[in-house]
């Protein structure tokens, strides 16, 4: 005989939740499943987990709450967390206190409640279809590079370019965001500055960041963009037209080879070597060319000054745009830095894109670009018809963190750590990938690896993430498929030190598997 089935009734009289057969410790305990001890605040989270409930219709108009004491019991917090929570979701009108009765869901409006998922149909199937048809462009269709959205759920992740929580200076940038929120700093960014930037920000960029890649340039010559990306977009929009000969390297960064080509179909291949971009005859025939001098994407070869040189020499002679993308500058001191193309450029041939984030983390999106003046008075306007501004409470806080000298700081802990999993991969790497052949230039946090014959590095990722190992095939960054489809990029900002030699064996044992 099958158990009586157990249901959630609500009482009008006291509009809270009664449940036959089980206690209501069962129902305000499904209610916080969701609550996480390792995560952020628990009253913040407690206050989120009601509100969400309220809104999706989980606890309606009436209900009345555990009382604080009751709560607290259920989740083993302190009592007064739980009234903190319920103090601040009255204040906002989430709930309603009534003297000696205790606290009760205040509701939404019916009409603003959470409605029920819509069951697709054909005709949703023949509206996108019309919607498809009616697309200037189609940037789904491009091939982009891809890592799974939950790579920090494995335990050895070989990516490039992503949030190592362990490196963040999470005590230095609280210093700094609590400053930004001084009443005297709210009143500096709180305001809509139409076109402009943080003064603070380009000014710390200006006298502190620059200069370290041998950069110098005025306040007009510096504007800030939401990550490198989005420079990059800004700079393809204002330059090129449908008849635009844009230089790509080849192979290279996938988002920038598909941002020039939503705006003109004369992509230029130009050939790398063991130095980087080649300035041939390809790259004289190009009215633009997006060059990574510092660590060539996605092989990290350095361009060596003397091929810099060149480069300039005859981008000069032929009218050739530079758009140097110095994504990787300072992570790793190792070795003598080169200088940048822009720092070398005496004749405004050079925009350069740099990024606060590659450093600090991705998600803050902070990235810049450094031209002449007029050029970045036309990106300014064209950025204001898209965004304005990036958000200034981002940008003072990345002021203060630089003006306090805490970036300087993490600069130089990064490059300790980073280089420590350089010698440790440096070390397997011949032990277990003994058939492959793989690069890292230096200063780079990032292997470009070649397989043996027969092994698809795109098979391979798939296999590794059965072992819980992420990494990137490198076909994608090539502009003909199947040109590198035995490589793939090893990056180490964001695996532990301790996780690198298993992921490496498991990696290894993988590649000789299919071979």
């Amino acid at each position: 005989m099958a158990p009586p089935r157990e249901t959630i009734e609500v009482t009008p009289a006291e509009g809270r939740p009664v449940v036959s057969g089980i206690s209501d410790a069962l129902f305000w305990g499904s209610l916080f499943q969701g609550l996480d001890r390792r995560g952020p605040f628990l009253q913040l989270q407690i206050r989120q987990l009601i509100c969400s409930a309220i809104e999706e219709g989980r606890l309606s108009l009436g209900v009345r709450m555990p009382s604080s004491r009751e709560l607290a019991t259920l989740l083993k917090v302190s009592r007064n967390t739980v009234v903190i929570a319920y103090e601040q979701l009255v204040d906002q009108n989430f709930l309603v206190s009534r003297e000696r009765s205790g606290f009760y869901v205040a509701g939404l409006p019916k009409h603003l409640g959470a409605q029920p998922d819509a069951v697709r149909t054909a005709a949703d199937d023949c509206g996108a279809a019309r919607w498809m048809e009616r697309f200037a462009v189609r940037p789904s269709a491009n091939r982009n590079i891809i890592k799974p959205l939950n790579w920090q759920d494995y335990p050895y992740p070989f990516i490039f370019g992503q949030f190592d929580p362990t490196l963040f200076p999470t005590n230095d940038w609280r210093e700094s965001a609590r400053a930004a929120l001084s009443v005297p700093e709210i009143n500096n960014w709180a305001r809509d500055l139409i076109d402009e930037d943080d003064p603070a920000l380009i000014e710390q960029l200006r006298l502190q960041v620059l200069p370290r890649r041998g950069i110098r340039a005025r306040s007009d010559e510096i504007m800030m963009t939401i990550g490198a990306q989005h420079a990059l977009y800004l700079i393809a929009r204002l330059f090129t037209k449908p008849e635009t000969r844009v230089g790509m390297e080849d192979p290279g960064y996938p988002d920038a080879r598909n941002i020039f080509g939503m705006l003109t179909d004369k992509i230029v291949p130009l050939a790398v070597d063991g130095d980087g971009m080649v300035p041939d005859a390809s790259f004289e025939s190009c009215n633009i060319a997006y060059v990574t001098a510092g660590h060539q994407c996605p092989t990290t070869a350095v361009m060596p000054q003397t091929r810099r040189m060149e480069l300039l020499r005859k981008a000069q002679e032929r009218d050739i745009v530079l758009i140097e993308d110095d994504y990787e500058s300072e992570l790793i001191s190792e070795g003598a830095s080169l200088p940048p193309l822009m720092s070398l450029d005496r004749n405004d041939r050079v925009l350069y894109v740099g990024s606060l984030s590659k450093a600090l983390a991705p998600g803050l999106r902070l990235g810049y670009v450094v031209a002449p003046a007029p050029v970045i008075r036309e990106l300014r306007a064209l950025r204001r018809l898209m965004l304005r501004h990036p958000p200034l409470n981002n940008q003072r806080v990345a002021a203060l963190f630089i003006g306090l000298g805490h970036y300087r700081s993490h600069l130089q802990r990064v490059s300790r750590v980073l280089l420590e999993r350089a010698r440790i991969l440096d070390q397997l790497l011949p032990q277990y990938f003994n058939d492959c052949s793989f690069v890292r230039g230096v200063g780079s946090t990032s292997y470009w690896v070649t397989c043996p014959p027969g092994c698809d590095a795109t098979e391979l990722a798939t296999a590794a993430l059965a072992e819980g190992v992420v990494i990137e095939p490198g076909d994608v960054f090539s502009m003909t498929k199947g040109t590198h489809a035995r490589c793939f990029r090893l990056g180490f900002s964001s695996i532990r030190n301790d996780r690198i030699n298993v992921g490496i064996e498991r990696l290894g044992r993988l590649i000789a598997s299919m071979s």
